[in-house]
């Protein structure tokens, strides 16, 4: 049992300061996770080097509900070192939150009480506290944003220091399929002494992690797709009478689902709101060089031709129809170019930032040869008004509209309804922005009833290459996928590819017979037909 005295020292430590805004030098807190570590912490908390006792230092200690008396432990420790010049907050959780939840309590304590840093160290002195220095030495240079004890550095040493071999074999197997995976190159995806810089942490929704053993698989992943740096730097290896808690075999299989779920998360299949770390992409990339909606779309272009490009982006499919087949091009987006770097960099492209949304055209659509709509309908509010407004905005003339867009028919998106995921992501097939989803059939039928003609349908294949790399696979993938359309265009093509002709609305098509019915009378009074003998 925890007498009085014990709990109001526990409430008088658990005080903080809140920070003033001007320090002379970064706030470290020592956050040490402890469970059933009674015989331990102590050991820890004293082996804390000298040169951290000072009062940008402090350690906070989480016990997460332990059966034990770790929290009366942690809590005399306190009372009994309060000479020792380094201020230790001891808190116990009502309920076991688990070890990755027991993390996000620590990173959140250090963020909302102004910390620079935080260094994860374990109760049950796994991790030698006596390496902290060291490890903190590149958070404190500014080189890095996280830094992590690796015992894999010297893959060796890890053995001398008593890790079992199948526990060794299973780091070195995971760790290879992580980095294999994710496109790093850690040395140990593994390791539980890690370092933070809150800047950092505050970037990542680590809070959304799991509460398991693996949120620190999951951590690291936020870490690097976010673009952070971190940093390896080796330490030693310790195994000693301590009871380890995971289950190695479930523990291995969640890192593994985990790091499936990145994958195709990053292939766009479905999407995580966890692993959204990645900065926003203004434009989308482009997909030359194989068959794509972009070279489709460049190859229809008429030679010197005036053209509208709806929703250009960055003005990237501008460029190349201006280079490659000598357009002249007015691009429409509201992320569009500034018009004044356009114009410097290319006299036949115009950029013109507009809201493709907003009730009337930035430009005379009726002097235009063609209207370029690539990736575009699917992101509009109201895509039936839209083209019949631009129907219309041609003024009775007839230009040839070039359009893509996303086939929800696809059959990935097929395989994971069945599966039960139809997950949004922040770009592919179900990009979040994406307003409508189409079929080959739902598109013709939007076309046809907004006053269009079709000219040609076409599949796309997946880019591949722009997933995967440009390279033999990629490319071949590409060839597979171009022959399973041509057995079934509705399954298997990633995209469709129209273009269509605008016809003119009735209001135009009756100017028209009302003038040329004007111009034929006027002929008729200048030469008037001669009566016929059964007229006469």
């Amino acid at each position: 049992m925890i007498d009085a005295k014990l709990l109001s020292d526990s409430a008088a430590v658990s005080v903080v300061t809140a920070p003033t805004t001007v320090r002379s030098q970064p706030r470290v807190l020592i956050f040490i996770v402890a469970y059933n570590a009674k015989t331990t912490l102590a050991w820890v908390l004293d082996r804390i080097p000298a040169a951290l006792r000072h009062a940008g230092t402090e350690v906070l200690v989480i016990d997460d509900s332990s059966p034990d008396d770790t929290f009366a432990q942690g809590v005399r420790y306190v009372a009994s070192h309060q000479d020792r010049g380094l201020k230790i907050t001891v808190l116990r959780n009502p309920v076991n939150q688990g070890y990755g939840g027991n993390q996000k309590l620590g990173y959140r304590y250090a963020i909302d009480h102004g910390f620079d840093h935080v260094a994860l160290v374990h109760g049950d002195g796994q991790y030698a506290p006596e390496k902290l220095p060291d490890l903190l030495a590149p958070l404190l240079s500014g080189e890095a944003d996280a830094v992590f004890g690796s015992r894999m550095l010297q893959k060796r040493d890890a053995l001398r220091g008593g890790m079992p071999l199948y526990k060794w074999l299973g780091n070195q197997t995971l760790t290879r399929f992580q980095n294999a995976l994710l496109g790093s190159n850690l040395s140990e995806f593994h390791s539980g002494y890690r370092l933070y810089s809150t800047r950092a942490l505050r970037q990542i929704p680590f809070e959304r992690n799991t509460n398991d053993f693996h949120f620190d698989t999951e951590i690291i992943v936020q870490l690097h797709l976010a673009g952070l740096r971190i940093r390896e730097l080796p330490i030693p290896t310790y195994y000693g009478d301590e009871i380890c808690r995971v289950n190695g075999m479930k523990y291995a299989w969640d890192v593994c689902k985990t790091m499936l779920r990145v994958r195709c998360h990053q292939l766009d299949f479905f999407y995580d709101r966890k692993f959204d770390v990645a900065p926003e992409e203004a434009s989308y990339d482009l997909k030359l060089g194989y068959v794509s909606s972009h070279t489709l779309a460049i190859e229809s272009a008429q030679p010197g031709g005036a053209v509208l490009d709806v929703g250009c982006g960055q003005g990237q499919v501008a460029r190349e129809l201006a280079q490659q087949r000598g357009c002249r091009v007015t691009g429409i987006d509201r992320l569009a170019p500034k018009p004044a770097a356009a114009e410097e960099e290319n006299a036949d492209v115009n950029f013109i930032r507009w809201n493709l949304d907003a009730a009337e055209f930035p430009v005379d659509v009726s002097r235009f040869d063609q209207i370029f709509m690539l990736d575009i309908i699917e992101h509009l509010r109201d895509p039936e008004q839209f083209m019949e407004e631009l129907r219309a905005a041609a003024q009775g003339r007839r230009p040839e509209i070039v359009l893509t867009t996303a086939n929800i028919g696809f059959f990935i998106p097929r395989l994971m309804l069945l599966l039960g995921q139809f997950n949004y992501g922040k770009i592919g097939i179900l990009d979040r922005t994406h307003t409508r989803l189409f079929t080959f059939r739902s598109l013709r039928a939007l076309l046809a009833q907004s006053g269009y003609e079709v000219l040609e349908t076409r599949g796309v294949p997946a880019p591949f290459p722009k997933a995967l790399g440009d390279n033999f696979l990629s490319r071949l993938l590409v060839k597979l996928n171009r022959g399973l359309i041509r057995l079934c265009r509705g399954l298997f093509s990633y995209q469709i590819f129209v273009r269509v002709r605008a016809l003119p609305t009735v209001n135009h098509l009756l100017a028209e017979t009302i003038s040329s019915s004007t111009l034929l009378r006027a002929s008729l009074d200048e030469c008037p037909l001669e009566l016929t003998t059964t007229e006469r």
